[in-house]
Order: structure tokens, then C-alpha cells, then sequence
């Protein structure tokens, strides 16, 4: 065992606050850290002690490492749960944190720079067998000549990727090949201005695909496991709104042999932690996209259709514990919606920072409330606009369905505005009721419903 006695806390919001009371349930001592702007986060009544680590800009503060490392010397932390965003992935933060003699909780430095470019993570998930979508063979070549020969192995239409990025940045469809080089010069401008590595690659673009996720957890034992899968499909420029477990139409066993495969790379990997493997499904095939080696945002809906507190088990693994649970203790109960809440105008999704003057939770069985928000919260105009997490269980979708509505309607924030009506109209459209919709659905969706 790795003695853990106190952890730092490194993030904000509903997650802090979700992290803070999985250490309670554990024993442990807890640090939060904020921005000036954020003193007053719910979370951090829950702490043993708090550090103020700079100014609103996140780059001043939850964003520099250097500012959490002395925090967590300051305070006498033994390890750091970064939660998701800010430096959940950063490897460079991570081999910080090692040197420094403190834990991470969540993967190494070595597993993160391996499967945080997209190149090297695609050859590894073809070492381990994980399906992949046809695409070139590493980064695009510079010569014109090759990079359109490797555009034409791959076929149209494909997509150019950043390697070493992600939320949609330093991406380009091509339908045709007249089109790829602009495509090519303009992702990897792009993708050296968001990230600071202009590489590219390519594979096939598919037209109609869903998202699905395979949730994962592995210990330093070798042991690893996966917890049911999820759809992530209804989104906005690669950003999810709602989340579900587990998919629909989707047979079990195919699903069973792809997580069994994901659990098998973990373990060939020297995975440790949670994390989750991304796939691209249409026509009854997955293809890999990445994966993210962090807690996801949309990790309450596996622990609602499973009854295990991920988070717990993250710290458990952290601690040097072995996984508290094997595969065939691992059991998929019902189904489970998530709704994430931002406060954003739900017409045209412009930010809406401002005093929450009113919040009432919704509530009931099965209804569950991720969040930060109270009455009297000023939302700060310079983090992610994600404010509250509504997740409802059932006994299968129609039951959630009819769950998530009503919890919904029960739902009740003034003061900004926030996207709980557009979640009621596209609960209320057939077309998310039957299920199965691809990615390009809330596009098409906003589309058909915007007012002349």
C-alpha cells in the first residue's frame, strides 16, 4: 500500500465537490485550491484547508502546476486528484507531481504521453487488436506528393486530425481530393496555435456515426476491468450534452468482447486508474478514436447502472489497493441518462455567467444532482460553463426517460440562463425517444427547430 493521508484537491466546481466526498467516505484529509474568484465554491467548506493559487485566469491557477505543487507542499498533500479539464492529461504535470514524491491519482506520465497523441495511441490499440478506422501509417508527410497519396490509400471521405489535440480542434473533413492539402496547411496552423504541435494524420471519415464509450479501471497489479459502456452521441462541436447507459441496440455480447479487448490493452499497457476508450460505431462496427486517461464527466451514469463509486475505486487504486471488485462481479442494472446543465442561452449557446438569485434541486428515486450551485453563486465568466449534472436511473430507457422529464421540469435556476429547455425539447423529439442517433443528430436537431 501507498500511504495516502491527505489529498489535494486540483479543480473546481461539481467535481471538486464530488472528489472531496469520495475522500470522506475513506478517511481521508482533503486540500482545496482556488482562484480568487472562487473562495466561496461549496467544496471547499468540505476541506481540511484551502490555498487560494492565484487570479480568475485559469492559467494563473488551476492551469499551473507549479502554483498546485507548491500548494500541496504548503499543505502537507500526499497525493493529487486532478478530477477532468485543467491538468487531468497534461503529462508534463504528471511527471511533475512524480518527481516531486507525491501520488497522482490517474495514470503515469509515461501512459498519458502514449495515449495522448492520437498517433502513438492508434498504434497501440492495434498492437492490442482494438479496432481502427483505415488512416495513414503516423504523422502526414510534408511533401504534397505523399501526403495526397496517403489521403488516396485511405479513401474519401476522410478526416485530417491533430495528433496531439482534441475538442474538435485542428480537424477537417475531405470529401475529395481536391480538397486536402488546403485541409491538411489549415489543421496543422490550427493545430500549432491550440496545442503547439502541428502534426496531422488522416483516416476515414464516416457519415453517420454514434459515440460510445467503454469505462475502464486497472490497478498496479495488473489487474483491469471495464464497467459497461455508454452513448455519448448527442453533441455540439464535439461537446457532449447527454449521456447514457448503456446503449441502445446495441447487442451485448458485442459490446462484452470489445470491453473484454479494452480491459486486456489496459493490463498490456500497465494502465492504472479509470479511464475510458472512445469509439466511433456505425453499419455494426467500432472504431477507436482515443482515449481519455481521466474521469469522465459522464462517469455518473456507469456508476448509477453498476452501483460503484468510480471515484472511490480511483483513490482505492491510488492508494496501491487492488481492485475491490473482478469482472464477473461487475453486473448492468437498468438504464441511466445524464443531462449536462451549462449555463448557456439555449437558443444560440452563448455563455451566461452571472448571480444564480434562485436554485431548486430536483429530487425523487432514482433522481441524482451533481453541482456546485446555490442560491447566491456568481457563475464566473472564465471556466467551463458546466454548472450542474442531472442524472436519473430507471428500470430500463422508457422508465429513465420519463424520469429525466420530470426531474427536469422540477429543475428550477434564475438568474441565468441555462440549457434545461433545449434538454426538454430534445427528450420530447422522436427522434432522440427511439434511440440509436448519431453524433450529427443535435445539428440536424437545432436545425428542423429553429424558427423562421
Amino acid at each position: 500500500m501507498r500511504e495516502i493521508r491527505r489529498v489535494l484537491i486540483a479543480n473546481r466546481g461539481e467535481i471538486a465537490l464530488r472528489i472531496a466526498r469520495a475522500c470522506r467516505l475513506l478517511g481521508l484529509e482533503t486540500v482545496g485550491v482556488h482562484s480568487d474568484v472562487d473562495a466561496d465554491l461549496a467544496h471547499l467548506r468540505l476541506m481540511n484547508q484551502t490555498v487560494c493559487i492565484g487570479p480568475a485566469s485559469a492559467a494563473l491557477s488551476y492551469l499551473d502546476g507549479s502554483r498546485i505543487l507548491r500548494a500541496a507542499r504548503l499543505t502537507g498533500a500526499d497525493a493529487i486528484h486532478p478530477g477532468y479539464g485543467f491538468l487531468s492529461e497534461n503529462a508534463a504535470f504528471a511527471e511533475a507531481v512524480e518527481e516531486a514524491g507525491l501520488i497522482l491519482v490517474g495514470p503515469s506520465a509515461r501512459i498519458m504521453r502514449l495515449m495522448g497523441d492520437k498517433i502513438s495511441a492508434r498504434h497501440e490499440m492495434q498492437r492490442s487488436g482494438i479496432p481502427c478506422l483505415p488512416g495513414s501509417d503516423g504523422a502526414l508527410p510534408e511533401d504534397p506528393a505523399e501526403a495526397s497519396r496517403a489521403g488516396a490509400c485511405v479513401g474519401y471521405p476522410l478526416i485530417v486530425k491533430a495528433s496531439g489535440g482534441g475538442g474538435g480542434r485542428g480537424m477537417r473533413v475531405v470529401h475529395r481530393e481536391a480538397d486536402l492539402l488546403p485541409a491538411i496547411d489549415a489543421a496543422r496552423e490550427e493545430a500549432l496555435r491550440a496545442f503547439g504541435n502541428p502534426v496531422v494524420y488522416v483516416e476515414r471519415f464516416l457519415e453517420e456515426p454514434r459515440h460510445i464509450e467503454i469505462q475502464v479501471m486497472a490497478d498496479r497489479f495488473g489487474n483491469a476491468i471495464w464497467l459497461g459502456a455508454r452513448d455519448c452521441s448527442v453533441q455540439r462541436r464535439h461537446q457532449k450534452l447527454i449521456e447514457e447507459a448503456p446503449p441502445v441496440g446495441i447487442a451485448e455480447d458485442r459490446l462484452a468482447a470489445l470491453g473484454d479487448a479494452c480491459a486486456r490493452a489496459c493490463a498490456a499497457m500497465g494502465y492504472e486508474g479509470a479511464g475510458t476508450f472512445e469509439f466511433l460505431y456505425e453499419n455494426d462496427t467500432f472504431a477507436f478514436i482515443e482515449m481519455n486517461t481521466r474521469l469522465q464527466v459522464e462517469h455518473p451514469v456507469t456508476e448509477m447502472t453498476t452501483g460503484i463509486d468510480l471515484v472511490r475505486e480511483q483513490l482505492r487504486v491510488a492508494m496501491g489497493c487492488p481492485l475491490s471488485l473482478l469482472q464477473e462481479d461487475v453486473r448492468v442494472s437498468g438504464h441511466a441518462i445524464e443531462c449536462r446543465i451549462n449555463a448557456e442561452n439555449p437558443e444560440d449557446f452563448r455563455p451566461s455567467p452571472g448571480m444564480v438569485t434562485a436554485w431548486h434541486a430536483p429530487g425523487g428515486p432514482g433522481v441524482r444532482v451533481d453541482t456546485h450551485l446555490e442560491a447566491g453563486y456568481r457563475v464566473p465568466a472564465q471556466y467551463d460553463s458546466l454548472v450542474a449534472k442531472l442524472i436519473v436511473h430507471g428500470t430500463d430507457r422508457d422508465d429513465a426517460l420519463m424520469r429525466m422529464d420530470a426531474a427536469l421540469s422540477e429543475t428550477h435556476i434564475e438568474g441565468i440562463s441555462t440549457l434545461v429547455p433545449l434538454h426538454r425539447r430534445i427528450l420530447g423529439a422522436s427522434g432522440f425517444r427511439t434511440g440509436g442517433v448519431s453524433v450529427h443528430y443535435l445539428e440536424t436537431f437545432l436545425y428542423e427547430v429553429r424558427p423562421e
